[in-house]
């Protein structure tokens, strides 16, 4: 019966609430760098220094975090006021508790598989990105394995001409959760690291062939935040 009641809907939209104050407290009492600043801006704006839409991924691992960056790129990069992001989630109640939760920090939820039901769900990202929002995909959520990307994140920046934006986070206080992909909880008062690489293309003729390179970027992201956040004080300012 108490199994029952903590998966009700009632109870997961209380858990996604208070998740999602705790790190609404913990963004707030965390100072913050961005490492990457350029990549971010590059991937944003186009040569006439106007808004485009991007193609956001990064490990399922640093998705506590990951809602921070939204709201560096709306505060940071000229042209994003009234843009909006969408989180690629399941069908399944883990992704809609994902959705709950990242709603807080002005990001949408967006049931479209490219795996079950691909064309369908391919059809609403790429209305998605036409319409100039950004998506944001975890390559290898919701259920791994861990650090492997699927395809549809490849085929998606093919089909739409547009790049991956390869991201991670990190942050001096945190605790690594066991789950299947080692999840990095931050905890508050600590300073954190948002990392975003170079803008990747994807080749339309054989997206396939870029997931290797996909799969590093995500990866590089990660050991950039990782050594950051690792580094003594004096260090990261020199990295920053």
């Amino acid at each position: 019966m108490f199994r029952r009641l903590i998966r009700s809907d009632a109870a997961q939209g209380l858990f996604a609430w208070l998740l999602g104050l705790y790190l609404a407290g913990v963004y707030r009492t965390t100072r913050w760098t961005l490492v990457g600043e350029a990549n971010l801006r590059a991937a944003l704006t186009d040569p006439a220094g106007g808004h485009r839409p991007v193609i956001g991924a990064f490990w399922h691992e640093r998705l506590p975090m990951m809602p921070r960056l939204w709201l560096e790129a709306l505060r940071r990069v000229p042209g994003m006021a009234g843009r909006r992001g969408h989180v690629l989630v399941s069908r399944h109640r883990d992704g809609r508790f994902i959705g709950e939760v990242v709603r807080r920090f002005r990001l949408e939820m967006v049931h479209a598989s490219t795996s079950r039901g691909g064309a369908t769900g391919m059809r609403v990202l790429l209305r998605l990105l036409a319409a100039g929002d950004t998506i944001v995909i975890t390559p290898d959520g919701p259920r791994g394995p861990r650090r492997i990307a699927a395809p549809g994140v490849a085929q998606l920046a093919a089909v739409s001409g547009l790049p991956v934006l390869p991201c991670a986070a990190r942050t001096t206080r945190a605790r690594l959760l066991p789950s299947w992909d080692r999840m990095v909880l931050p905890l508050p008062f600590g300073q954190g690291v948002l990392v975003v690489g170079p803008p990747l293309a994807v080749e339309r003729d054989d997206p396939l062939a870029a997931l290797p390179a996909i799969e590093a970027a995500l990866t590089a992201a990660c050991d950039t935040a990782d050594r950051w956040a690792l580094a003594p004080a004096a260090t990261r300012a020199a990295m920053a």
